[in-house]
C-alpha cells in the first residue's frame, strides 16, 4: 500500500478556522484557502465513534465545521462526542429522536439534518463521514490537495481497508469509485447532483458519485491515502451470508449490468468470506431480481449511464487483465 510522504504544509489552497489550527511548523509558507465543513450521521456507534473523532481532531488542517448527527443513538455515543465538543467549538451534536426503522433513507435524513447547520458557512468542501472509521494526521489534507489539482474533480476520497487490506481491489475495480464511508464534494458538485437520494436499501453514496459523472463530474479514489473501516461494510445488523444475498438483489435494483454482475460474484466466490459462498450467494439475490423483475430505486437515465460504463469496462478488461498479468 502507497502512503503519502508529501508535506502537508505545501499545500497552498486549503484554508482552517483561525482557532485550533495545527500548522505552526509550516513557519512562513503560504496560507491555506478551501474550506471543507463535514457531515457524520451516526446511529449507534460507541464503539467506535471515539477512534473517527480523535482522527479528525488530530488534523494538520482540520475543518471548518465538523456537525456529528446522533440518529436516536442509545449507547452512549451522544456523550462521547459531547465531551470532545466541550473542548472544540467546531464540533457540534446534533440529537435526533429514536426511531423503529433501520436503513439507509433514515442516514440520509440525518445527514440532511446536519446540512441544514452548515448552509451560512464559507465552504468549498463538503464531506460525508461515518462514525466507524479512522486515519493519520494527514488524511484531509491529501484529499484537499487532489481536488485542488483539478477543478472537474467533484468527488474524491481514499482507499478503503478492511482487517488489513484493501476492500477494492484497484487492479480490477476503477479508481472512479469512491467509497461511503468518506466522500468530500465539491460544494458545486454535490448541488449539481441534488445531495444524496432518500434508498431505504442502500447505494446512497453510489447513486451520488454515478450522478456526478451522469452530469459531467470526474470522481476519483486517491491512492496515496487509506483509512481503516471498523465496521465490515453491510454487516451493520447481519450475518455475512445474508449481507450478501441481499447485496445481490440490491445490485439489480440499483441498475447493475448483468454480465458485470457474473463476473463480480465469481471474484467474491474466492476473495470474500465465506469462500464460495459470498459470491455464490450475491448472484443468487441478483438473479431473484431478474426473475421477480424487482422495481429499479434509480432513475432509468442512470441505470443506463451505469450499464454503459461497466459494458466499456468489460470491453476493456481483457487489456487490462493481460498487463496485469505482464507486471
Amino acid at each position: 500500500m502507497e502512503t503519502y510522504n508529501g508535506d502537508p504544509c505545501e499545500m497552498t489552497d486549503v484554508t482552517v478556522p483561525a482557532q485550533e489550527t495545527s500548522l505552526a511548523t509550516c513557519g512562513n509558507k503560504k496560507t491555506m484557502s478551501l474550506a471543507y465543513v463535514l457531515i457524520t450521521p451516526a446511529r449507534n456507534e460507541a464503539a467506535f465513534i471515539e477512534k473517527t473523532i480523535k482522527s479528525v481532531v488530530a488534523q494538520t488542517v482540520r475543518p471548518l465545521k465538523w456537525v456529528i448527527v446522533s440518529d436516536g443513538s442509545t449507547d452512549g455515543t451522544d456523550e462521547i462526542v459531547n465531551k470532545y465538543a466541550a473542548n472544540h467549538q467546531w464540533i457540534e451534536l446534533v440529537r435526533l429522536p429514536e426511531r423503529r426503522e433501520r436503513h439507509f433513507a433514515g442516514k440520509v435524513h440525518a445527514f440532511n439534518v446536519g446540512y441544514t447547520r452548515i448552509q451560512s458557512l464559507p465552504y468549498d468542501l463538503i464531506g460525508n463521514l461515518d462514525g466507524d472509521i479512522s486515519f493519520d494526521e494527514q488524511f484531509f489534507a491529501v484529499l484537499l490537495q487532489c481536488i485542488k489539482e483539478n477543478p472537474r474533480l467533484g468527488v474524491v476520497g481514499a482507499v478503503l481497508m478492511e482487517n488489513g487490506v484493501p476492500k477494492y481491489d484497484l487492479r480490477f475495480t476503477s479508481a472512479t469509485n469512491v467509497a461511503g464511508p468518506c466522500q468530500l464534494f465539491r460544494r458545486d458538485c454535490f448541488e449539481d447532483i441534488g445531495g444524496y437520494r432518500p434508498i431505504k436499501l442502500g447505494g446512497v453514496d453510489l447513486t451520488a458519485v454515478l450522478t456526478a459523472r451522469m452530469k459531467g463530474w470526474q470522481t476519483e479514489t486517491c491512492r496515496h491515502v487509506n483509512y481503516v473501516h471498523h465496521r465490515i461494510m453491510g454487516t451493520a445488523s447481519r450475518s455475512l451470508w445474508e449481507a450478501a444475498l441481499r447485496g445481490g438483489h440490491g445490485d439489480y435494483r440499483l441498475g447493475m449490468h448483468p454480465g458485470w454482475e457474473v463476473f463480480r460474484c465469481i471474484y467474491q466466490m474466492w476473495s470474500g468470506r465465506p469462500i464460495i459462498l459470498s459470491g455464490g450467494l450475491r448472484l443468487v439475490g441478483f438473479s431473484w431480481g431478474v426473475v421477480t423483475r424487482a422495481t429499479k430505486v434509480i432513475p432509468e437515465d442512470l441505470v443506463r449511464f451505469r450499464r454503459k460504463e461497466q459494458a466499456r469496462r468489460l470491453r476493456d478488461f481483457p487489456k487490462k487483465f493481460a498487463f496485469i498479468i505482464a507486471r
